[in-house]
């Protein structure tokens, strides 16, 4: 089952669909974003802030987030936990 996350201003993202979250601070990252703004692969979902977040996602897209990338990393694992907790209590109802 799919599971989505706020990376800020309303958008969400598929948890299943992301390889990466880095900071856009780096050299290399600054040219991957720049590469996939050429290339039309890049969704930007900061709403005109400052971009502290690259998500990397399977279909060679990135997505910029003006949230940090502790925070997307959270938001992700908290998921993921829940996620876990719901699948463990559908055992035990089915015992």
């Amino acid at each position: 089952m799919s599971q989505f996350i706020h990376v800020g201003f309303g958008n969400i993202v598929n948890t299943d669909k992301i390889i990466a979250v880095v900071s856009p601070e780096s050299a290399p990252v600054r040219r991957l974003v720049q590469r996939a703004k050429e290339e039309g692969t890049a969704v930007d979902a900061t709403q005109g802030r400052k971009t502290k977040a690259v998500l990397v996602m399977e279909d060679n897209r990135i997505i910029l987030s003006a949230l940090l990338p502790e925070t997307i990393a959270q938001r992700a694992q908290n998921f993921q936990t829940a996620a876990a907790a719901e699948r463990e209590e559908e055992e035990h109802e089915r015992e």
